[in-house]
């Protein structure tokens, strides 16, 4: 039975969904915030999640982003916006499908089966071991020596990205264009000294970097 977990601020709406599907034969789980969606997807063994954009203490998108951090778990968006931009945004962040209010159940149900049959049927890690420092996907933090290392936001999402790939090499143009948008393309600069800014934070010597290494001229690899 697949586990969905909804997470929508309108509580008679997701009361009601929870009821629905199951009756249709999956369980579900329901968060009103986007702090508490993340905690439970990752706590729980989700197989689809389904998250509304307008949460009352973030925007769906940053949910989106930080599931994405650690889990190809099928993401589905309920939401009352209808612009192009918002549908843009949300598909970019990592989200596989976008149904907008109001919608019918057999509409849901109906994206849902699609989305299980989308679902990589394994469980995700959100924690990523090295021997210099832990990277906490589901909580957004890297701890080191046993304690947190502060990480700006751009700084974590170019984190985040390598580890979401790690052995793998990250293009120059994919860093730059998912974590500060198609416009920076090429400011190739921009990379250089967010990672050196990584490097001195995680390495434990930056100038010969185990973890974090640049591809030259191609992009850059994290390897555990």
């Amino acid at each position: 039975m697949s586990l969905v977990l909804i997470i929508e601020d309108e509580a008679q709406l997701a009361r009601a969904m929870q009821i629905n599907l199951r009756a249709h034969g999956y369980q579900a789980i329901t968060a009103g915030f986007g702090a508490d969606g993340l905690k439970l997807a990752a706590q729980h063994p989700v197989d689809i999640v389904v998250v509304d954009l307008g949460l009352p203490d973030m925007d769906g998108v940053d949910v989106i982003r930080g599931i994405r951090g650690w889990s190809s778990v099928p993401i589905i968006v309920l939401s009352a916006r209808h612009a192009s931009e918002d549908k843009v945004d949300a598909l970019d962040a990592g989200a596989d499908d976008y149904v907008t209010k109001p919608f019918g159940l057999d509409e849901l149900l109906a994206r849902l089966r699609a989305a299980s049959r989308r679902s990589p049927g394994q469980r995700e890690t959100p924690t990523v071991e090295t021997a210099d420092f832990v990277v906490d996907l589901a909580a957004r933090k890297v701890v080191r020596d046993g304690q947190e290392v502060r990480l700006t936001p751009t700084e974590w999402n170019i984190l985040e990205l390598l580890v979401r790939n790690a052995g793998k090499l990250v293009s120059q143009h994919q860093l730059l264009t998912q974590v500060w948008g198609q416009a920076y393309a090429k400011e190739t600069q921009y990379l250089r000294v967010y990672l050196a800014q990584l490097r001195r934070k995680l390495e434990q010597d930056p100038s010969k970097p185990r973890h974090l290494h640049t591809e030259a001229g191609m992009g850059y690899r994290f390897d555990p």
